[in-house]
């Protein structure tokens, strides 16, 4: 290549949802938005919060491609995010040295972000739990990034196997984080509250004492099953 690549490429406009319809995913539960979704959006298992006492929150995405060792996007990041953004970090998740530790997270925290959430690893866990940001990783490691790119602020971006682009509305809660794509917030918030109410009529049954719900004895009970001598 004869001239130098860019060491980070920015968006910083991007569509967003209206802030009622994402105010609407407050407290949605992740098991039940994936329902919503019919079994997708849910991040890899690995990503879990640093916290899980303070796991739950809502926001748009605010993607970055930091790839492996470095974390220059994040700083892109930072100058683009608008009060409850949640930055979706990739890493390609590599595990060899942290994305971020407590500075960053701190600053997340000071530019009115909701949650950081990466593929990669953090450090300084005690340092980010006093900042009272949910941070959710894939694990924790000493060693340090650098600051030199490539990367991208503002672009899609895949971390733990899902695509999220930036004016998604993530979800996260202690089971884990889940992506709705914006195109289709408005049908999951729909379908959420017909999740909720099914989950808690099941709910109350299995209080009130029920053994084994209706759909699965019938299907016990149907030409399906093999049952051996």
């Amino acid at each position: 290549m004869i001239t130098d690549p860019p060491i980070l490429t920015m968006r910083g406009s991007f569509e967003r949802q209206p802030a009622e319809l994402v105010r609407s995913f407050a407290g949605a539960s992740t098991g039940h938005l994936v329902d919503a979704m019919g079994g997708a959006g849910a991040l890899h298992w690995r990503i879990k919060p640093l916290s899980p006492g303070r796991a739950s929150f809502f926001g748009t995405a605010l993607t970055c491609n930091c790839g492996p060792g470095d974390n220059l996007a994040l700083f892109g990041a930072l100058e683009i995010m608008q009060p409850g953004d949640v930055v979706m970090a990739a890493t390609d998740s590599y595990m060899g040295c942290a994305l971020t530790g407590d500075l960053l997270a701190g600053m997340v925290r000071n530019c009115g972000g909701a949650a950081l959430v990466t593929d990669g690893a953090v450090r300084d866990v005690a340092g980010i739990l006093q900042t009272g940001l949910p941070v959710y990783c894939a694990g924790v490691t000493p060693n340090s990034p650098v600051r030199n790119g490539p990367g991208t602020a503002g672009l899609p971006v895949v971390i733990g196997g899902v695509p999220v682009a930036s004016g998604d509305i993530i979800v996260g809660d202690a089971d884990g984080v889940v992506v709705v794509p914006m195109a289709m917030a408005a049908e999951v918030l729909e379908k959420l509250q017909t999740v909720r109410i099914a989950e808690a009529a099941l709910e109350a049954k299995v209080k009130g004492g029920l053994r084994i719900p209706d759909f699965a004895q019938e299907l016990l009970a149907s030409a399906r099953i093999e049952r051996l001598p």
